[in-house]
């Protein structure tokens, strides 16, 4: 048995539940492609997201075939629940789908009803249209939000996944404001921010620190760079620590020196907004309704039009680039919250004339009687 994250009884749990999903779309065989997906159900946390992978999932509880790129064959059978693992490449080209098809052919799964993800960042075009025609009528549902859906309230063992995380982001936010001063690089706060995580025993991050100091906090984005801090500077980073692949983010901000009255007011406003949309989120409310109150709240302002980004979504167990569910706090959400949800709230305004931006980003666990915000770094502005 190999050594997983989780014990035996919660994957089995899982399993359960992705076949009575099966069952009642229709199907019985899933074509896994996501990297979450495969890791929920086998315990996968290896690179082989890179290139072609699949998990073939079947209706009935059979040993689970994985087909991966042949490097990572031997830790994929010691570390997954995985049984039967498929290499492909490696010593010499050869094309994935045609090993697919083989697979296929030999397990008898061809002439089964199936269901396939198409993930975002993980299967090429060329590769999804090479699938369907392979497939033909064979293929009767995407499958892409089937085990997504189920995996968005959080088990016990997952959420305390999520608060080791927690813990290495506030460590982390330590070492940003001891690092902070003039001179100094947004580069070299960043990497003694990515240092401090690391030594914590974070994952690699699923996406990369955003780290923007001066003029540059007007970008929503913005790597850091060679650029020097300046006395006066208002700052933003946000960054994403991982413990077993299992996320939390944050952003904060921060000023060299006392901050202008526009960057307090400005944050001032992103804090009530934040704090609004909070106060929306229990279990029974759509995800409309925390984005509705945090968008008022910046309309009555008069800065709706500089409100360039989502107000909230679900945080995953990721995997390089995004470590973001597919629920999102938005006005054309169809999801409604239950408790066990872990989600990002971070309205935000970016004003690039005035070349300024505000995004302060806390998780919080949706509990029975509202939200609890996961960190406990401050969430004021922090004069250095």
């Amino acid at each position: 048995m190999p050594s997983l994250d989780f014990t035996e009884q919660e994957f089995k749990h899982r399993q359960t539940r992705v076949r009575a999903a099966m069952e009642n779309a229709g199907i019985d065989l899933l074509l896994a492609f996501h990297p979450v997906s495969i890791a929920w159900l086998t315990g996968c946390r290896s690179k082989s997201y890179q290139e072609f992978q699949v998990l073939f999932f079947t209706a009935e509880d059979a040993p689970l075939t994985l087909q991966t790129r042949l490097a990572e064959v031997p830790e994929i059978s010691d570390m997954t629940l995985a049984e039967d693992v498929r290499g492909w490449g490696g010593r010499e080209p050869e094309d994935p789908v045609e090993v697919f098809a083989g697979i296929m052919r030999e397990k008898g799964f061809m002439n089964r009803r199936i269901g396939m993800e198409v993930p975002s960042f993980y299967m090429h075009p060329y590769v999804h249209r090479q699938l369907e025609d392979l497939l033909g009528d064979a293929l009767t549902l995407d499958a892409s939000l089937l085990i997504h859906d189920l995996k968005l309230v959080k088990s016990e063992a997952e959420v305390g996944y999520i608060r080791e995380a927690v813990g290495i982001v506030d460590a982390t936010l330590e070492t940003v404001e001891k690092s902070i001063k003039a001179g100094a690089t947004e580069c070299e706060v960043a990497g003694a921010a990515y240092g401090t995580m690391l030594s914590l025993g974070s994952d690699i991050p699923a996406s990369p620190m955003n780290f923007v100091s001066g003029e540059r906090t007007c970008y929503g984005h913005g790597q850091p760079t060679t650029k020097k801090i300046q006395p006066g500077e208002f700052m933003h980073v946000e960054f994403g620590a991982a413990v077993k692949r299992y996320c939390s983010t944050i952003a904060r901000h921060f000023n060299l020196g006392e901050p202008s009255d526009r960057a307090v007011e400005l944050h001032n406003l992103i804090l009530a907004s934040c704090d609004a949309c909070i106060a929306q989120i229990r279990p029974g409310v759509s995800g409309r309704v925390p984005h509705d109150a945090a968008k008022q709240m910046i309309a009555d302002a008069g800065l709706d039009q500089y409100r360039l980004h989502t107000t909230g979504y679900g945080i995953a167990p990721g995997y390089p680039p995004s470590w973001g569910e597919n629920i999102h706090l938005f006005a054309d959400s169809t999801y409604t919250l239950e408790a066990g949800m872990v989600l990002s709230v971070e309205p935000p305004i970016f004003i690039h004339e005035e070349r300024i931006g505000v995004r302060i980003i806390d998780n919080v666990l949706v509990t029975e009687s509202g939200a609890e915000i996961l960190s406990s770094y401050t969430r004021d502005l922090v004069v250095v």
